[in-house]
């Protein structure tokens, strides 16, 4: 079942719960004069995550499709978004778009360099190339400098079927207990800890972010600041 909610002013949270790998994946759709999806889910989930979209607005017409690198769950579906809404365009890092996606897209991503901008409309965007962080050469971070909401992709990701919207910090716990979980068996080493790491991450923490958008897991509302730079301590902890 996929549920839609609502975890910023126009920033809609279109989330499918698998529990045959008990986990959630999360879309965020921004409702505004050029629309923009954030992760694009990967193909099975297309047709859910399309029906939820269109509960909200027309899918054709989707102007922006965006996330952080290139992995089945952020753009394993971006050519049926292509195909859906003619005038849509990926955005991404320049070093995702030029390694990756323009092989892989059927019209040519419009890339970002590190600190450029873009609007939506009422909207603006400041893309964050954070390489290896979470994951991968060409990963970079979304923020909407407006109403403070940073898409952070893997970034405090939880598992199971939890709520839509957190302001607890109990989601830096879910976190460490997934760390702990995956070191365990084949999914060790999920997320990479280096010196890139630690700077990334406080470079993200001094945005001031009001919302989270992860994609797994419960998104969270409050003082993203704090929560960010507990995610570099907890990282620390679990994998250093």
């Amino acid at each position: 079942m996929t549920t839609t909610t609502e975890i910023a002013p126009d920033v809609f949270r279109v989330t499918t719960y698998v529990p045959e790998i008990d986990l959630q994946f999360s879309q965020f759709l921004v409702r505004d004069d050029e629309p923009l999806l954030y992760h694009t889910g990967m193909r099975a989930l297309f047709p859910a995550v399309r029906e939820a979209v269109a509960r909200l607005l027309d899918p054709s017409r989707l102007r922006w499709i965006a996330f952080s690198h290139f992995e089945a769950d952020e753009c394993g579906a971006l050519n049926e978004w292509l195909a859906l809404a003619p005038r849509a365009e990926a955005r991404c890092s320049f070093v995702g778009a030029m390694v990756s996606v323009n092989d892989f897209a059927s019209r040519p991503a419009q890339p970002l360099l590190d600190g450029e901008t873009f609007s939506t409309g009422h909207k603006r965007f400041r893309l964050l190339a954070t390489p290896h962080v979470p994951h991968c050469w060409e990963a970079s971070h979304l923020f909407e400098e407006t109403d403070g909401t940073l898409f952070s992709s893997d970034l405090l990701h939880q598992a199971g079927d939890v709520e839509p919207l957190s302001e607890s910090e109990d989601v830096l716990e879910r976190h460490r207990r997934v760390q702990l979980e995956y070191q365990k068996g084949p999914f060790a080493n999920y997320f990479p800890f280096s010196p890139l790491t630690e700077p990334a991450l406080a470079r993200l923490a001094a945005l001031g972010p009001r919302t989270i958008a992860t994609m797994h897991g419960s998104a969270f509302r409050g003082d993203g600041g704090t929560i960010l730079r507990g995610l570099a301590r907890v990282l620390r902890e679990t994998l250093a």
